[in-house]
C-alpha cells in the first residue's frame, strides 16, 4: 500500500462510465420492468453503491476510504440496444476515488447481466473507463473526447 499519511486530505472526485449491449427484447424487460428478477435498474444501482463501499476489500493495495458521495446514473439507448451507466464518487481524503467510481461502474453492469443471463447470453459489456477525476496533486483530469 502506497503510504498517503503525508499527503493533504482535499475534496476528491471520480466518474467512471461504461455499457453493456443488449437484444432489443431483452431491453424491453428492462424499460418494462417485467424482467423475472425484477427492477433490474434499481438492483443494479444497489450494486454499484455496495461495490464503491466495498472497492479495499475487492483491489489489493486500495485504500479504506471514507466516501461523501456515491452516485450511480442509467441512461437507456434504444437506438443501440444498450444501458449506459455513470458513477460518481467523492470523498475528502488524501487519496483519489478512481478505483471506486470504476468499481462502481463495473459492479453495476455485471450485475444489470447477472439478473438478464437466462434470456440474453450474449449481452456485451463494454467501454469501462475512467471519463473524469478531480481534486489531489494531479488536479483534474477529463477524458478527451474521440473525433466524431
Amino acid at each position: 500500500m502506497v503510504d498517503v499519511g503525508a499527503k493533504d486530505e482535499t475534496s476528491r472526485v471520480a466518474v467512471a462510465s461504461g455499457s453493456i449491449r443488449m437484444r432489443g427484447s431483452t431491453l424491453q424487460l428492462v424499460t418494462s420492468r417485467t424482467a423475472k428478477k425484477g427492477d433490474v435498474l434499481g438492483v443494479a444501482r444497489i450494486a454499484a453503491i455496495q461495490a464503491a463501499k466495498r472497492t479495499p476489500a475487492l483491489i489489493p493495495l486500495a485504500h479504506p476510504i471514507a466516501l461523501s458521495r456515491v452516485a450511480v446514473e442509467f441512461d437507456v439507448d434504444r437506438r443501440k440496444g444498450a444501458i449506459h451507466v455513470t458513477a460518481t464518487v467523492a470523498c475528502v481524503g488524501r487519496t483519489g476515488v478512481e478505483m471506486e467510481a470504476l468499481t462502481a461502474a463495473a459492479v453495476g453492469l455485471l450485475t444489470i447481466y447477472d439478473m438478464l443471463k437466462a434470456v440474453d447470453r450474449g449481452m456485451s459489456i463494454r467501454e469501462v473507463r475512467l471519463q473524469e477525476k478531480r481534486g489531489g496533486a494531479s488536479g483534474h483530469w477529463v477524458r478527451a473526447r474521440p473525433a466524431r
